[in-house]
């Protein structure tokens, strides 16, 4: 069954750039109404915001940290408070390691930030929004699929030994997906993990020529150019529009065929 996009309530994380910025937009322009969260920066959020307007959407930002009880609580508190119920969840907000620093020197501090807001954050987002999503089924349009995505990484697989606790966080909302996804079957809920590869956003921007050089020069990747965020947000409007019915715990790959293994 298709979930037409304009029926849809969300929350997007870290939605005021890169990736989530993209997936917010394109929720939008469908005519959905759109949670843009903010952690820092409110003059981006604000703009999202407006874009998603123009566009025919509804907006509206809050500012929270996933990573702490209270941001999340705020987060829902205020999305439940202005739009009801919320029907899908796109957990995109995370971070990169302040310093890239080898694996035998990862700081202990760097390690709790990064788990802190790339999984734990999500794990307990995801808890309550599930919660949520139960508890207020009727009040979701009829034939709307309540659905949760987790935005992870490559890294959840592909080991960078000078970003250890990212590529650990990425691994562990691989699995938070697996375990969402097999809990809230019976409740009708569908959980699915996207997994981009090398994609142009702040994230990378301090890395481009090292990227340029493997995917231009060297062929990491089969397809070969850098992605976009808008080509993840593709993928979530296809999942949030019911294009997999029949589908959770699915890994729809965002990465120019890196995952296929090549002699």
């Amino acid at each position: 069954m298709e979930t037409p996009a304009q029926d849809r309530t969300a929350i997007v994380t870290g939605a005021s750039r890169g990736i989530g910025r993209a997936i917010a937009v394109a929720l939008g322009a469908a005519g959905g109404r759109v949670v843009v969260n903010y952690n820092s920066n409110k003059a981006a959020a604000d703009d999202c915001a407006a874009e998603i307007e123009q566009s025919g959407g509804q907006a509206m930002t809050v500012q929270a940290d996933i990573g702490t009880a209270e941001g999340r609580r705020r987060l829902v508190g205020d999305a439940v408070g202005r739009f009801g119920a919320i029907d899908l969840l796109v957990n995109n907000a995370g971070i990169a390691p302040k310093v890239r620093a080898d694996l035998l020197e990862t700081a202990e501090q760097s390690f709790d930030e990064l788990l802190a807001i790339n999984l734990k954050g999500p794990f307990f987002l995801t808890q309550a929004i599930a919660k949520q999503m139960i508890e207020h089924r009727s009040e979701i349009s009829p034939g709307v699929i309540p659905v949760i995505i987790n935005i992870s990484s490559v890294s959840a697989y592909a080991a960078s030994v000078n970003r250890g606790e990212y590529c650990i966080s990425k691994a562990g909302v691989a699995m938070m997906t697996q375990l969402f996804a097999a809990r809230l079957a019976e409740h009708s809920i569908h959980v699915y993990e996207i997994r981009p590869g090398i994609t142009a956003t702040d994230m990378t921007g301090p890395v481009k020529a090292k990227y340029d050089k493997m995917i231009f020069e060297e062929g990491l990747l089969p397809l070969r150019r850098w992605g976009q965020p808008e080509d993840v947000a593709k993928a979530v409007m296809a999942l949030a529009g019911g294009a997999l019915p029949y589908s959770t715990g699915q890994v729809i790959d965002v990465d120019g065929g890196f995952h296929i293994r090549r002699l």
